[in-house]
């Protein structure tokens, strides 16, 4: 929480409870809501004191554009909407912030009071729509509460695990007259986390003595070991204490892949021409598990069977429900960085002789693991004839990435490619993948969100064909707000884990697998967005170059190999078939 320096005698005359939320969203720290114009005398309100609507052409877009806009700031993010289908269409991607643990304060217009239960115009019961995406759902009746009910908003986005807030606002209640404060407001709630904890010192103690006691520890980072700083002080503590570190999918980034004791992504990616093949002995071997900000859903655990039964198990996540929901765990409940800071700590009061002599070997294991993926892979990251294999895309980029990219996918096979084949820079390094609920087509729009997070980095968007036939009308939205996003989208005609896991699990596939052709460069040029077609290995570098130039919202349509499928451990028999 900070105090802003608004005062009594400069805060301006404020006549409409609309005008009002306004300044209490600047007051927050907002400069940016994603909306569509409505509710329109708050964005009206809004963008006459500077605040910048970046206006969505898809309802269900917004949401998933204030995800990426969170998830890469460390701010809370705003979309707003009108009442009915428009609300609607905010159940997806708050959904996804709610598994995914993203702070949103979505602002939902409501039908006029003395109209509510007489059938008005898109009337919809709001409350009970939200129930099951959202943390938190209030309405407001009574326009001299506005204030209470805003603060409230962020803080239930911002604190505990973050996630969506919802307000719901009349709209006569908007036009009201605003009514004189009690008293003169300065504190924002804008930034997550916003309340930072750790454990008691005896918890603390007890799990820095089975870090330095564990013959084979390891650490499992998920997505909350980004949180508030949490990645540096993982960085930190892996160096201090010894400790090699995987990550799941959410984690990746977590820590810098290329320092000795980094062991990848895991989760479900150990089938073949996986790192996690390799890897995963040390997962198996291990006799202490930490698990940091990591909810141990299927994906990350392949199916809960990652993590060896005989270990023991100490987990660090800020939600408390999450600690032991799998694993019974040693539970040190609080914020990633406070709690991996003060276990670095303490670990300064014990010997970690045993450590420091297994290190050695570990790093030789680490290193072999890496060095035995590069040769799995080899044929198909060089493979320059025939259709365009992802993994020779990964290859390209990889080579021009530096560590302010931030590389942003969508579901399915996209955010496997880029999860499973990419290596992080260094610690913080973001990859920013919908897996809380991994519905497709949110790939683009939680690019939109980051790119205007950090105007000043260069962020590549990665989408299937699938997934980005959900959203392609965004490509107007670049243009129109001047977005220099490059868009890479995986051409290869098919519904692919779809089609794949089909054939896996029932020896056939469903007529929905395969679509018509595509040229996604026409779709792009009739929305004013340049847009490269690349069939050839030979015209990628230069197609990416010119993406990575940064002058402007880029589309290259890769046609890939539809043969091609990231190495999940569910399709061991469909590699074997081939």
């Amino acid at each position: 929480m900070s105090i802003s320096g608004e005062s009594a005698a400069t805060t301006p005359m404020i006549r409409t409870v609309a005008e009002r939320v306004a300044y209490a969203l600047q007051r927050h720290g907002v400069d940016t809501i994603f909306a569509q114009s409505l509710p329109s005398a708050v964005i009206l309100a809004a963008e006459r004191i500077g605040i910048r609507q970046v206006s969505y052409r898809q309802e269900n877009m917004g949401g998933a554009m204030a995800d990426g806009y969170a998830r890469r700031s460390g701010k809370v993010s705003v979309v707003a909407a009108q009442n009915g289908p428009a609300a609607t269409l905010l159940v997806p991607p708050l959904a996804e912030a709610l598994k995914a643990s993203v702070p949103i304060v979505a602002l939902v217009q409501e039908v006029e009071r003395d109209q509510v239960d007489r059938n008005a115009f898109q009337e919809l019961d709001h409350l009970a729509l939200f129930q099951a995406c959202a943390k938190w759902i209030r309405r407001v009746v009574v326009g001299a509460r506005i204030d209470d009910y805003i603060d409230a908003a962020f803080t239930a986005a911002a604190s505990g695990r973050p996630g969506p807030a919802v307000l719901l606002l009349p709209a006569d209640l908007l036009r009201e007259s605003a009514s004189a404060p009690t008293f003169e407001r300065r504190s924002s709630f804008g930034h997550w986390p916003l309340d930072r904890m750790q454990p008691d010192a005896s918890t603390i103690e007890e799990a820095a003595r089975a870090i330095a006691e564990a013959r084979s520890p390891v650490v499992l980072a998920g997505g909350g070991a980004h949180s508030g700083g949490g990645a540096t002080e993982l960085a930190q503590l892996q160096e201090m204490a010894s400790l090699p570190v995987f990550t799941t999918n959410m984690g990746k980034g977590a820590v810098d892949e290329h320092h000795p004791l980094s062991a990848g992504v895991l989760g479900s990616l150990i089938g073949p021409r996986s790192l996690g093949r390799h890897s995963r002995v040390l997962l198996d071997q291990a006799d202490l598990v930490v698990l940091v900000g990591t909810r141990t859903n299927q994906n990350g655990t392949d199916n809960w069977r990652l993590i060896p039964p005989e270990a023991r198990i100490v987990h660090i996540d800020i939600d408390p429900l999450e600690i032991g929901r799998n694993y019974e765990s040693l539970r040190l409940v609080g914020t990633a960085a406070e709690t991996l800071r003060a276990l670095r700590e303490a670990l300064k009061e014990h010997s970690l002789v045993l450590r420091q002599q297994a290190r050695p070997s570990v790093e030789a294991r680490i290193a072999a693991a890496w060095q035995a993926f590069e040769e799995d892979r080899f044929t198909v990251t060089h493979r320059t004839e025939g259709p365009i294999r992802p993994e020779f895309l990964m290859r390209e980029l990889q080579a021009r990435l530096t560590p302010e990219t931030t590389i942003v996918t969508d579901a399915s096979y996209s955010s496997f490619w880029v999860t499973g084949q990419l290596r992080s820079l260094q610690a913080g390094m973001r990859f920013i993948t919908p897996r809380g609920l991994a519905g497709l087509g949110w790939g683009l729009p939680l690019a939109i969100g980051v790119k205007i997070a950090r105007q000043d980095h260069p962020v590549i968007a990665i989408v299937g064909d699938g997934g980005f036939a959900h959203s392609w009308a965004e490509l107007e939205t670049l243009i129109r707000s001047n977005i220099a996003l490059t868009v890479i989208v995986l051409n290869n005609g098919i519904l692919g884990f779809q089609k794949h896991a089909e054939t896996v699990k029932f020896k056939g596939y469903t007529s929905a697998c395969h679509f018509s052709a595509v040229d996604h460069t026409k779709i792009a040029e009739g929305c004013g967005c340049p847009a490269l077609r690349v069939e050839r290995t030979e015209e990628l570098g230069a197609a990416l170059d010119r993406g990575l130039a940064g002058q402007g919202p880029l589309l290259i349509d890769l046609i890939t190999d539809p043969g091609a499928f990231p190495p999940i451990s569910l399709f061991e028999k469909l590699e074997e078939a081939a």
